[in-house]
């Protein structure tokens, strides 16, 4: 199954193709460049599924979505502490140097945008669910 996750957002939003278990993308992308990735990503990608995140924006992403590729199934899913599951998530693969490492990364925010790995989450919840 290949799933593409969206993590909405208001100026921006994270994405990711999940299949089989690994990432194939994962990136954020500024908001005004959704309608041009969606038709990219699939030209390039063989979607069976689209997975939005229920956070901010989330039905302005699923009405976009659905005109554009009305044959997608596309689900809305709980977004609830995906967040801090990023945040730590790309702490393990960022790991933090100079004074940084000294904080614990509990009490830190990653100094570039993770709303990908977000999406990477949102994927990885929603195949967990089908299996």
């Amino acid at each position: 199954m290949v799933v593409l996750a969206i993590d909405p957002g208001n100026e921006k939003c994270g994405v990711a193709i999940v299949a089989g278990g690994s990432v194939s993308l994962q990136e954020v992308l500024e908001r005004q460049g959704y309608a041009a990735f969606l038709q990219n990503v699939t030209k390039k990608y063989d979607i069976d599924h689209v997975v939005i995140g229920d956070g901010t924006r989330s039905s302005d992403f699923l009405r976009e979505t659905k005109q554009s590729f009305p044959d997608l199934e596309v689900t809305v899913v709980d977004e609830k502490f995906s967040t801090e599951e990023a945040r730590s998530r790309y702490w393990l693969e960022h790991r933090p140097t100079g004074w940084r490492r000294l904080l614990p990364t509990s009490m830190q925010v990653p100094p570039e945008p993770y709303d990908d790995y977000v999406a990477v989450i949102l994927a990885e919840r929603f195949i967990a669910g089908k299996a």
